[in-house]
């Protein structure tokens, strides 16, 4: 098929340029082979692209290449909220209500894009955010959902996780067999632009990436949506780059996050694309952070800051997944593993055959980490709902103790 991994593209691709270096080597005349030597450029160029593309597995159809390009997503019905970051829970409601048809997100969910704005960070971005069906259900309506913050890989955004990871149909797919649970997913942009790898870090200088995607999403979500607060019922997972934020977040602010999931991630930082002056837009440069600061850069290595942690500190529980066939990622993998199993003595490890650090591999270790991660983020949802009761069942108690105490009359 013409797709882009199909082979039949990347052989129309082969004779075209063959076709072209023909010309070139026949045609007569000055003019025409330059034009057919520039035109041959041309399916080489795309060839060496498709290739690539093929190797990754990332893009399957042209219309997911066109979706990421154009920043849109096409899979599942979605409203633009662009100016939801300064939006009250209320009119989150009441756009989600007035936006979309209810039967087709009673069946598939919805998804949205919001703007929101870090007051500490001073960073304003654009979140993908994915409701699940149930939240439109009647049975769910008193229900406050755990969540799960999904992040994405450099070059990417918020949008690759539809357009290329097909998120939604697997999790949909996942729940249907019954072994998921139901979650809101959010995906915050966490690079402002594909050609920065700011990895989720606070910038000495600039950006504090780290302060934006860890702790002021989390507090918009929890303030606009019928979620949990921030703490054991929320997750963080990503894929490469995000994988190795989502290590990094969980183990610095456990409190924040009960689960997180690292697939084909690294577990100590590399190099950083930033933008000149830490100013959003700017040129990007290569940086690495930390790398006067022997503090900082053992905060923000996972592999070495996990050994760290204070045997105070509850750990969060994660899951890590890696293409068999990408030693590097598998190694990195089965080490963190080990040092987590120090705290942790079951670390679910998902090793993708046939694989490397490649789409493919992503979207397969989806389906485990939701099976793994939802139904324990549903376990803590009910763990809370239960204290919330018993602490509100205590209070009256001691409201109606304290009404019988004045009433009694004085002998």
């Amino acid at each position: 098929m013409l797709e882009p991994q199909g082979t039949l593209f990347l052989i129309v691709l082969l004779v075209a340029f063959g076709g072209l270096v023909t010309w070139v080597a026949l045609a007569g005349q000055v003019v025409f082979r330059v034009i057919a030597s520039c035109l041959a450029f041309i399916p080489a160029m795309v060839f060496g692209i498709a290739a690539v593309n093929k190797y990754y597995d990332y893009y399957q159809t042209w219309g997911a290449l066109y979706s990421d390009l154009s920043g849109q997503t096409t899979s599942i019905p979605h409203v633009t909220a662009a100016g939801l970051g300064k939006g009250t829970a209320g009119s989150v409601k009441t756009l989600i209500a007035g936006s979309t048809d209810s039967q087709i997100a009673a069946q598939y969910g919805l998804d949205f894009y919001a703007t929101i704005a870090g007051r500490r960070s001073h960073i304003s971005r654009q979140a993908l955010i994915y409701l699940p069906p149930q939240y439109f259900s009647k049975t769910y309506a008193n229900y406050r959902f755990p969540v799960i913050e999904l992040l994405h890989g450099s070059p990417g955004d918020p949008s690759a996780w539809v357009n290329v990871m097909n998120v939604v149909p697997i999790y949909l797919q996942a729940m249907a067999s019954g072994r998921a649970d139901p979650a809101v997913l959010v995906m915050p942009n966490t690079d402002g632009g594909q050609q920065y790898g700011l990895q989720c870090l606070n910038d000495t200088r600039g950006l504090q990436d780290m302060t934006y995607v860890s702790e002021e999403v989390p507090d918009w979500v929890a303030a606009n949506l019928r979620v949990q607060k921030p703490g054991q019922a929320w997750g963080i997972a990503g894929y490469s780059e995000g994988g190795y934020c989502a290590a990094n977040i969980a183990l610095q602010h456990p409190s924040l996050f009960g689960y997180a999931g690292s697939i084909s991630g690294y577990f100590s930082p590399i190099v950083s694309q930033v933008p000149a002056n830490g100013r959003p837009g700017g040129k990007p440069i290569d940086v690495f952070e930390y790398a006067h600061d022997k503090k900082l850069l053992t905060l923000n290595s996972p592999d070495d800051y996990v050994t760290q942690v204070p045997v105070t500190v509850s750990v969060p529980q994660f899951f890590l997944a890696a293409g068999a066939t990408d030693a590097g990622d598998v190694e990195d993998a089965e080490t963190f593993k080990q040092e987590l199993s120090l705290r942790d003595a079951d670390v679910p490890l998902d090793i993708v055959p046939g694989g490397g650090h490649q789409a493919s591999v992503w979207r397969a270790a989806l389906t485990p980490m939701f099976d793994w991660m939802t139904p324990q983020l549903a376990v803590e949802v009910q763990k809370i709902e239960r204290n919330t009761a018993n602490a509100k069942a205590l209070a009256q108690h001691h409201h109606k103790a304290v009404k019988k105490v004045k009433a009694k009359p004085l002998a």
